[in-house]
């Protein structure tokens, strides 16, 4: 990157900078949003929406709880003028939702809007001009007494259609470029605007502050916002509205800090689609709140369901690792992390906490339409033994022994590794009936009986083999049932293993009249071999993980 110098600093500082926003260290209510989904998001779009998509995604974004939507442009296309017109005459926009329409401070462009708000219950009419050092410079060519009559101008004949055309109109001023405004003339010029419009309590204006090209790190911006809310005259008649872009990649943060700053309302987008880099991204910005229980006043209980429509509309992708609604953004496939969030999630089970504190999960994917079986334990090469244990349990019922977790973990990620793929649920399960589950090769179980031995609590087990095709019937005695088919085995075997671990439990998932054994044996090398059984008998299902067990010493 050698050419830097040709680049410098484009905004201004406030002539005073008072910071009391940082004493502020969360957002305690959420803003009056607007979504400019399909105004300013479309207009970025490769191909804009058709007119049935739009009307789909608007009648979405009411579903989703916005009682404020920019529609359009409606003087500077037919397109949008009948779209407005559709949504009017089709009697589309509930009454308690407001539509908001862009104009130029141009008379015919104004005139043109009006026109097309015919009918309209309200609405807001929003009016705009570049007010920049740069835009004054190179585009206009016009001085701070000329750029501030265009806004003036604009504003009178806002109250001269308003007066005109039925409907309960409000108006919204943005000093677009506001970013690279001299502070003292951005106040200025919207102070002149509100002088015109006279707001009161019940008709407010809002005085929205773009950061049209996003220019400085997040805390100045918060500033510039700071002495504008502090300096506007009628404040307490001026909602303050922000419209942050993302060019430094600042969007969320931007806007964050303009509300502590006293900022009122967010204009943006769903997913931050917009021009250039995408505007402040509304999903993550509600759920930021929520994550700290906060209402964002917005629903996204099914937010699968919104990434789907909205890829759909737009064509744009939600990244995988978007926050909230990334397919990726709960996933774990680090074992350390599995490990941990598997144990949190027992943490909650055992009633430890009122409060959502799981490890490496912000907030509870259930709340956003997320599966913890499918979205958040995800099984790779790198997991590790508490999330594959947990992937089981939770999938299918099985509790594993916590050695044999580690041995199961290690078969998986082998598996994962050599196939250089991530492995669904399912497959891992089938892994795990494969290597443990009712192994029948080379020894099959025909059927087993028991009888009290000569000796005093002795056990005496008649147990019917197949092994390596052939059928024989096998006589061991032991201390118990378990004991005595083991010792069967051994002998007949000519096979050695001790510690024998056992462990059994219903199976919850699925039949609930099956039981499950689960059976460790170490041989004469210290080698832990495990095998699972599975019956409705749990005797039988004891014996058969034995015998799985023993079936993977004979594979060795």
């Amino acid at each position: 990157m050698k050419n830097y110098q040709k680049y410098k600093k484009g905004y201004f500082l406030p002539p005073e900078m008072t910071m009391d926003w940082a004493k502020k260290d969360s957002i305690d209510h959420a803003p009056i949003w607007c979504s400019v989904d399909l105004r300013d998001g479309n207009q970025s779009l490769i191909i804009p929406m058709s007119l049935d998509e739009k009307i789909e995604f608007f009648n979405y974004l009411v579903k989703l709880g916005f009682k404020e939507i920019e529609v359009g442009f409606p003087a500077a296309s037919e397109t949008e003028f009948v779209f407005l017109r559709t949504l009017i005459e089709q009697n589309l926009i509930p009454d308690d939702v407001t539509v908001q329409v862009l104009t130029q401070s141009r008379e015919h462009i104004i005139k043109k809007t009006f026109e097309a708000l015919k009918g309209a219950k309200q609405a807001v009419v929003h009016l705009y001009n570049s007010t920049s050092l740069a835009q004054r410079e190179q585009v206009f060519r016009k001085s701070k007494e000329e750029i501030i009559k265009i806004a003036t101008d604009g504003a009178e004949l806002l109250n001269k259609y308003a007066a005109e055309t039925p409907g309960n109109f409000r108006f919204e001023y943005s000093p677009e470029s506001f970013t690279g405004t001299e502070m003292e003339f951005a106040l200025e010029i919207c102070n002149a605007v509100l002088d015109i419009w006279q707001p009161t309590p019940d008709n407010k204006v809002i005085i929205n502050l773009p950061a049209t090209v996003s220019m400085s790190m997040p805390h100045v911006y918060a500033s510039q916002v700071e002495y504008m809310s502090n300096h506007l005259k009628y404040r307490e008649n001026v909602i303050v509205s922000l419209h942050p872009h993302n060019d430094r990649g600042c969007g969320v943060a931007d806007a964050e800090m303009g509300l502590l700053a006293g900022a009122d309302r967010i204009e943006g987008t769903l997913f931050g689609n917009g021009e250039r880099t995408g505007n402040v991204d509304i999903v993550t910005m509600a759920m930021n709140m929520y994550s700290q229980g906060v209402d964002p006043g917005l629903d996204f209980t099914n937010m699968p369901d919104i990434v789907e429509n909205y890829e759909r509309w737009t064509r744009m992708k939600v990244y995988d690792r978007q926050p909230y609604s990334g397919k990726l953004v709960f996933a774990a496939f680090s074992g350390s992390h599995q490990d941990a969030i598997a144990k949190g999630m027992k943490w909650r089970e055992e009633g430890h906490t009122e409060y959502w504190t799981v490890p490496y999960l912000p907030i509870d994917p259930k709340d956003v339409g997320r599966e913890y079986e499918t979205d958040v334990i995800r099984i790779n090469s790198q997991s590790g033994k508490g999330g594959i244990g947990y992937l089981l349990e939770h999938n299918y019922g099985y509790n594993l022994p916590k050695k044999m977790r580690e041995q199961f973990g290690y078969k998986v990620k082998d598996v994962s590794d050599h196939q250089h793929k991530e492995l669904l649920p399912n497959e891992v399960y089938d892994i795990f009936k494969k290597e443990y589950v009712n192994l029948e090769s080379p020894i099959k179980m025909v059927e087993c009986h028991f009888a009290n031995g000569t000796v005093k609590e002795e056990m005496q087990a008649f147990i019917t083999l197949e092994i390596d095709g052939k059928q024989e019937t096998l006589v061991g005695r032991g201390n118990g049932r378990l004991d005595a088919v083991s010792n069967a085995l051994q002998e007949r075997l000519h096979i050695s293993f001790t510690n024998l671990t056992y462990n059994e439990h219903a199976l919850e998932l699925g039949s609930k009249s099956q039981a499950v054994a689960y059976v460790g044996i170490t041989d004469d090398h210290e080698h832990i071999f495990w095998g699972v059984g599975i019956h409705t008998d749990i005797i039988n299902a004891s014996i058969m993980a034995l015998i799985s067990a023993v079936n993977n010493v004979e594979k060795q």
